[in-house]
């Protein structure tokens, strides 16, 4: 690597990005940059809970995952002083040589990442906002897709970063739990429906879901309507709406084995969030509908495979259900 920082000065990194799946899976082709960088180097993510998994997913570029308990001003998770006065002991005492902060802008957390005590720190900054003035920190760029946002980190880093494509690595146990769950479905003949979303203002409406998936079942594939336990409410609604009786895997399926479900489908319809970034990674076709009105920073960047709408300028049932139809090849 003939970047900044030379790997013989680099033999601990950690990387500080508690967010959730969508997040994650948008910053993969920074981690693979960074490990073909620093092939010698342990790298550990400062994460949410559920991110172990992830880090256990990505393991050929995460080597450890530690728990970050929330900061004020984080909506993720709620603060606990005692909580965070444990995690910064622990932080101080693992003598990182690189923390990269890849949060955000850095307004709330660069000064909080510096107690690190890291040997260098490195990552974005919002002008007029504090950051260590070391040359590592790039002014935060408040366009492009996600991935190519992370990418441009890695490239201000001097760590090259040529490709932006998405992963999503399936295990054997993926397939098992995939296997298990028993779905009435055959491999291409169905399509799944994914109306949830963690925050509810990114939903579109049950009933629109309902007409596509009427849609696929009139054209002989099987609606399969997945979500987690805790969506299992929209699910219903979306059930409740349609003429045609569909397949719901809603709360029968880990991640792994709905991503399994996904690569296997003839195609994905969702709004955009976490799903719609893994179908990108096992590069199923997709109908995404964008209600965060960030369509450009978030959705799929291949759009022969995957049709976006931005709900937000264009919320027309039409555009969505024809281009639905030309997805589905009807």
């Amino acid at each position: 690597m003939s970047g900044r920082l030379h790997p013989s000065e680099i033999k601990k990194i950690a990387i500080f990005r508690a967010l959730q799946l969508g997040d994650m899976l948008c910053s993969v082709p920074a981690f693979r940059a960074l490990r073909n960088a620093y092939p010698a180097a342990e790298i550990t993510l400062l994460g949410l809970p559920w991110a172990k998994s992830f880090k256990d997913r990505f393991n050929n570029y995460l080597d450890r995952f530690i728990w970050f308990p929330g900061f004020p001003g984080l909506p993720e998770q709620e603060f606990s002083a005692p909580v965070f006065s444990t995690f910064l002991e622990k932080m101080i005492s693992e003598n990182f040589d690189l923390v990269l902060q890849m949060q955000g802008n850095g307004t709330l957390v660069n000064p909080m990442v510096e107690l690190f005590g890291a040997k260098y720190t490195a990552g974005y900054f919002k002008k007029g906002i504090y950051a260590p003035d070391n040359g590592l920190f790039m002014e935060y760029p408040e366009h492009g897709h996600e991935s190519e946002r992370h990418a441009g980190l890695m490239e201000f880093l001097g760590i090259p970063c040529p490709d932006t494509g998405l992963e999503f690595p399936l295990t054997g146990q993926d397939y098992d739990d995939f296997t298990e769950a028993a779905l009435p479905i055959e491999e291409k003949k169905y399509v799944c429906v994914h109306p949830g979303s963690r925050g509810t203002w990114r939903r579109w409406p049950p009933e629109y879901f309902a007409k596509l998936a009427d849609i696929a079942a009139e054209n002989g594939l099987t609606p399969v309507i997945t979500g987690t336990v805790e969506e299992l409410d929209i699910v219903n609604q979306v059930a409740a709406h349609m003429a045609h009786p569909p397949v719901i895997a809603a709360g029968k399926t880990s991640m792994g084995a709905v991503a399994v479900l996904i690569q296997q489908a003839f195609a994905l319809i969702s709004n955009c969030t976490g799903v719609s970034h893994i179908a990108a990674a096992l590069k199923t076709p997709s109908v995404v509908i964008s209600l965060d009105g960030e369509p450009d920073r978030w959705a799929p960047l291949n759009r022969d495979l995957h049709h976006v709408t931005d709900w937000t300028l264009t919320p027309d049932f039409e555009l969505v259900k024809k281009a639905t139809e030309k997805v589905l090849g009807f």
